[in-house]
C-alpha cells in the first residue's frame, strides 16, 4: 500500500518520518531513566540510539506481519522533538495492529500524546485498513493507562506477572479498538 503524505499536521504537531538528523534528540530521550522505566529496554547508549534511529529511517509497506512504522512527532511552532510513534503490524490476514508512544518527560501532561496517538489509530484504521487496534502498557504505567482511555480504547486484560522485565515480574495492561469504534469517534485529519 502506499505510504500517506507526510507531514501530518494537528493542531499542535508535526508527525513525519525521522532523519538522520534526528539522532541527539532521539538520544535525549532514549537515554533517559524516567523514559526507559516502563518500557522493555534500559537507558539506551549512543551506539544503541544509532542503531534505533537506523531501524526508524526504514520506510516500510506495512504489508507483511511484524512491520513497524516508527514516526517522529514535533511541535509545529517551535520544530521541538517531542516524542516516538509506532504503528505495528500484527496480523494481515486478520487485519490487526498495534500502537505505541514515548513521549518526552518535558512535553507530558499537556494532550500532545492524544493528539499524535489519534493520528496512529487514523493511519491505522482510515490509511491501512485495520480492523483492530491494540495498545500496551506495562501495569504501572497510568499515563500511558489513562491515555488510551481518553482515546476511547477499552480496557480488554490486565495481565499478572506476566513476563519478567529488566529481571522483576510485571504487569500487562492490553486497551483496544474496533474499526465500527473509531468511525463512530470523531474522525483524524484529512490527508
Amino acid at each position: 500500500m502506499r505510504q500517506p503524505s507526510y507531514p501530518i499536521l494537528t493542531d499542535r504537531l508535526l508527525i513525519r518520518p525521522y532523519t538522520r538528523s534526528d539522532f541527539e534528540a532521539l538520544y535525549a530521550l532514549q537515554s533517559r531513566e524516567d523514559v526507559a522505566r516502563y518500557l522493555y529496554w534500559r537507558p539506551r547508549t549512543r551506539r544503541e540510539v544509532q542503531d534505533a534511529l537506523a531501524q526508524r529511517l526504514r520506510t516500510p509497506t506495512l504489508d507483511d506481519d511484524g512491520e513497524v512504522l516508527v514516526l517522529a512527532a514535533e511541535l509545529r511552532e517551535s520544530g521541538a522533538y517531542v516524542g516516538d510513534l509506532s504503528l505495528f503490524v500484527v496480523s494481515v490476514d486478520d487485519r490487526q495492529g498495534e500502537i505505541g508512544f514515548v513521549f518526552h518527560p518535558d512535553h507530558q501532561g499537556l494532550g500532545l500524546g492524544r493528539e499524535a496517538a489519534e493520528v496512529l489509530l487514523w493511519l491505522g484504521f482510515d490509511h491501512w485498513g485495520f480492523h483492530r487496534i491494540v495498545g500496551r502498557c506495562d501495569g504501572r504505567n497510568h499515563a500511558s493507562a489513562k491515555l488510551m482511555t481518553r482515546l476511547g480504547m477499552r480496557q480488554e486484560a490486565h495481565l499478572v506477572e506476566n513476563e519478567r522485565v529488566k529481571g522483576e515480574w510485571t504487569e500487562e495492561l492490553v486497551f483496544a479498538m474496533l474499526e465500527s469504534e473509531w468511525r463512530r469517534r470523531v474522525s483524524g485529519p484529512s490527508e
